[in-house]
């Protein structure tokens, strides 16, 4: 097997039980939040957007600092520092006495952690270009995956041995992930790398903003991120208005979040091989609506039953979203701006994930939690509209 198939195997495994472990804990912050003594609606939608938001304060600003670094020093050990900074993060998580206590570690989360965005970079800069495509398909595929046995696992975990019990659980498996890619990963120079200068977080900065294409991938990400991230904090307090059992609401959601994450799994390895052979704008075309189309019709539906078909026609449209974007954004960029740039592109997609929770946690406190769907569906069919009209191959 070639070195490069190597390294993105050990990357998908490590980002698979990253993104089970992470699914596992975070679909269910808000009832953590009940349980840490916040137990108003209001002001549990409120603080849950408070936690969300939390680790992307930071990341937003130090991720472009990573991807520069990573350029420079190698992207195998921005990785490693990923990982065991997620791990560390989730263990002080499982001690929080507090509501206070658990921002803070989510903070904590931001500034150390950045696994995702450092498993794109090192797919791409250790893929050969005519496969950027497929490799962060095979990224994806791991986070979508992830995310179909993390909420199942953290549903009946959590019921079995509480939330502080998965919190342990998890960063433990996290940081054996992280010591998988330090002692199997192997890192390859280019042979570019040898005449092409590191360029700074402010030079990466100014080449996004100088190259229109470029830019425009930057803002559809941004814009994407938003939406998604306007339900995450809310989402099982939406299933709540089915009118759940207390006790079942866990696992029910997380019944959920797995069907999602199946068929955005599905999705994400069928159609990671297309985006290199199609382009990209017929796929962005096609997920951005299909998305926004599906969040439109959660305002409607009042029989949990009903909800099945649509997160199954989400999850697949959800599936193609980020590798169609983020191949959108690396193809034009030359070999030794890979990762900075490919950080600058997650700083957008932090943007939005830092943004966007507080945002939805006041105005599901204000409105309703089903309104937010309704903004979240308007945002896509915006990203399709500017798709259509801007984007270029």
């Amino acid at each position: 097997m070639e070195t490069w198939k190597k390294n993105l195997l050990i990357v998908w495994i490590a980002l698979f039980f990253s993104a089970a472990g992470l699914s596992a804990v975070v679909p269910f912050l808000p009832l953590f939040i009940r349980e840490l003594g916040v137990t108003h609606l209001a002001e549990t939608s409120r603080w849950s957007g408070y936690v969300f938001s939390a680790p992307f304060i930071i990341s937003f600003f130090v991720i472009p600092v990573w991807g520069a670094l990573g350029d420079k020093y190698g992207h195998k050990l921005m990785t490693v520092r990923a990982v065991f900074g997620l791990s560390i993060a989730l263990l002080l998580m499982a001690f929080s006495q507090n509501v206070f206590h658990l921002f803070i570690f989510r903070m904590l989360q931001g500034a150390l952690s950045g696994f995702y965005p450092a498993a794109l970079a090192l797919a791409v800069f250790t893929a050969p270009k005519e496969r950027t495509g497929y490799a962060l398909g095979v990224i994806q595929s791991a986070s979508t995956s992830g995310n179909v046995i993390g909420p199942l696992f953290g549903g009946v975990f959590s019921q079995l041995f509480g939330f502080r019990g998965v919190f342990l659980f998890v960063g433990i498996i996290i940081f054996i992930c992280a010591l998988l890619i330090l002692f199997f990963l192997k890192e390859e120079k280019k042979s570019s790398e040898k005449s092409e200068p590191n360029y700074s977080v402010l030079d990466n900065w100014r080449y996004v903003f100088s190259t229109k294409q470029i830019l425009l991938a930057g803002i559809l990400i941004l814009m994407s991120s938003i939406a998604m991230a306007l339900l995450a904090p809310i989402f099982v307090l939406y299933v709540e208005t089915f009118h759940i059992e207390s006790k079942s609401l866990p696992l029910t959601t997380g019944i959920l979040y797995s069907v999602l994450g199946l068929f955005a799994t599905l999705s994400s390895l069928l159609l990671g091989k297309k985006i290199d052979e199609k382009g990209f704008k017929k796929n962005l075309l096609l997920s951005s609506f299909g998305i926004g189309a599906m969040y439109l019709l959660h305002f409607f539906i009042y029989q949990i039953y009903n909800l099945i078909p649509i997160t199954m026609l989400l999850g697949f449209c959800l599936g193609i979203l980020t590798p169609v974007l983020f191949t959108a954004l690396s193809k034009k960029v030359v070999l030794s701006r890979k990762a900075g740039v490919m950080a600058i592109g997650s700083s957008f997609q932090i943007l939005g994930y830092m943004v966007a929770p507080v945002c939805s946690g006041v105005l599901s406190a204000a409105v309703g939690v089903r309104f937010t769907f309704i903004l979240a569906g308007i945002i896509f069919f915006l990203v399709t509209l500017i798709t259509l009209k801007y984007v270029k191959e």
